[in-house]
């Protein structure tokens, strides 16, 4: 039950990590321009990814099968990312 509670404290924190990196941006260059709905929509996002990857580590069983829905989650992940970031798709999602 400790691994777990670690497993969580370390996706919050790595969660904040990555948040960081773009804050500390905004304070040393004007290129990066987040607000504060763009820091909420990534941490929801990186926050959802790590949690659906600690759920298929809990539940399932076959390492196998396991990898396969990890990598698939972060597919997932980061053709979203991508969508947010630069439009690649084209869809309203991304505010086009």
């Amino acid at each position: 039950m400790i691994t777990q509670s670690k497993r969580l404290v370390g996706i919050v924190l790595g969660v904040v990590l990555i948040l960081l990196i773009p804050l500390l941006a905004m304070l040393f260059t004007d290129e990066v321009n987040w607000t504060l709905f763009d820091f909420v929509a990534m941490g929801v996002i990186l926050l959802g990814t790590g949690l659906l990857c600690e759920l298929a580590i809990r539940v399932v069983k076959n390492l196998d099968y396991r990898i396969g829905l990890i990598a698939a989650i972060l597919v997932v992940f980061f053709l979203i990312w991508a969508e947010l970031a630069v439009g690649i798709f084209g869809t309203p999602f991304a505010g086009n």
